[in-house]
């Protein structure tokens, strides 16, 4: 019974220091560049898509295929920043759970 109150209180615990990770990697922004720069992809912490930028002159210079492989191109590598940020954050928590264990 006393084994049952300690594994729920950790998982509570647990539950909660996710919830927080969770919450901070929404706060975390991550860029994804393409060309140089003329396209841009901000992502957070939590993989989500935040907002694109396209430089206007670029844009205007270019065809709808390419711009479309850019933006492709830019969403993925923020998105890869994410999930290193991510896996980051989340093995930090792991090892503030169980010390001694990393």
């Amino acid at each position: 019974m006393f084994g049952n109150m300690l594994n729920k209180k950790m998982m509570e615990k647990m539950q909660v220091q996710m919830e927080e990770v969770k919450s901070k990697l929404g706060n975390i922004s991550v860029i994804g560049e393409a060309e140089n720069g003329e396209i841009k992809v901000v992502a957070n912490g939590n993989r989500l898509l935040n907002s694109i930028e396209i430089n206007e002159e670029f844009y205007n210079n270019t065809t709808k295929e390419q711009l479309e492989d850019l933006i492709l191109t830019a969403a993925n590598r923020a998105l890869e920043q994410a999930e290193r940020v991510e896996k980051g954050e989340m093995n930090h928590a792991a090892m503030s759970m169980l010390p001694g264990m990393g």
